[in-house]
């Protein structure tokens, strides 16, 4: 597995690995079934977990730090973990969730964070949204103290505006920008991207198979348990994934070129965008697993990677990416 510097001397695995999915949002998890998919990534030499305390209300969290301590201090250190506060979520089961980034939530949540994941100190610590009503300066200072502290050892901002990034930045350095990014998700490109370039800042794209979509396997509404995020978002019900296929038919070809799977072609695109990116897909199955880290061994042709850098100027994707509820502190 190659490598890759964030920024501030965190290097990790080129590919990352998202957990959120062995806790919740994709259907029923198994948690034995989860822990085998967590030491896949020891003979990968994915080094880079990503997690939050939103996942599960903190089962993800409890999840990694059991995998965690099963393992010698050699592999232990191999790992680099990433986690999240900063949206509360409401305590019954609804979807519904408030933002909070004043400082004494910001540390009781990194506590919480240390004592569920069960390490000393936590290598990335992201603010998972933007409060419109803190301050990102008061929010970024909370978490140069932490620094200071020795509780955290990078701080990333999720999900934040090219102007919002600035200002944070300008308190104490940004290592990550995590932020949705895709072949079907291009969002970032117009102002946060160049801005990310121009400060050096790494770039961690969530969802960078497009929920599973990029691979080719999600093709009708119906494949979706009850329970699976994807079921009732506007991205995947059935007219809008019988339009927006069209991104594959591009896709399959230059796949069956470089004789790999529409999925890794996808990340080898993202891989292209900028050498500080790495994208964390997620997956409950190690042989996807196996397959999302080999996408950091393709290399695309230049003509490739600027075909695909135009797709979004002629197929324009159905369907907004999150519910009302869900954009809630998005780009602040």
């Amino acid at each position: 597995m190659k490598t890759r510097t964030l920024s501030q001397n965190l290097t990790v695995s080129a590919v990352g690995y998202g957990a959120m999915g062995l806790s919740e949002f994709y259907g029923q998890t198994d948690d034995n079934a989860s822990l085998q998919v967590l030491h896949s990534l020891i003979d990968l030499n994915v080094t880079f977990i990503d997690t939050a305390n939103l996942y599960g209300r903190g089962h993800n969290e409890r999840l990694i730090g059991h995998f965690l301590a099963g393992l010698d201090k050699s592999t232990r250190e191999q790992f680099k973990i990433a986690t999240k506060c900063g949206i509360d979520r409401s305590p019954d089961e609804s979807y519904a969730r408030t933002i909070n980034n004043t400082p004494d939530y910001i540390i009781r949540c990194c506590n919480e964070s240390l004592k569920r994941l069960g390490v000393e100190r936590i290598d990335l610590f992201y603010l998972h949204r933007l409060s419109n009503v803190t301050p990102v300066e008061e929010s970024m200072d909370c978490l140069r103290t932490l620094v200071k502290e020795g509780k955290i050892n990078h701080i990333g901002l999720c999900e934040v505006s090219a102007a919002t990034l600035q200002r944070a930045h300008a308190v104490h350095p940004v290592t990550a920008l995590q932020t949705e990014y895709s072949l079907w998700t291009r969002d970032i490109e117009e102002s946060i991207l160049p801005t990310v370039k121009e400060l050096g800042i790494g770039l961690v794209p969530y969802s960078p198979l497009g929920r599973g979509f990029l691979t080719g396997k999600y093709l009708n509404n119906s494949e979706f348990a009850e329970g699976d995020f994807r079921k009732n978002n506007e991205r995947f019900v059935q007219s809008s994934l019988d339009h927006n296929r069209q991104l594959l038919d591009v896709i399959h070809p230059l796949a069956a070129k470089f004789g790999c799977t529409a999925g890794q072609i996808a990340l080898a695109w993202l891989l292209a965008q900028y050498d500080r990116l790495v994208p964390i897909p997620g997956t409950k199955h190690a042989g996807y697993l196996a397959e999302n880290a080999r996408a950091a061994d393709i290399v695309l042709e230049k003509s490739d990677i600027e075909s695909l850098n135009n797709l979004h100027r002629r197929i324009e994707i159905k369907g907004d990416r999150y519910s009302a509820e869900g954009m809630k502190g998005v780009n602040a």
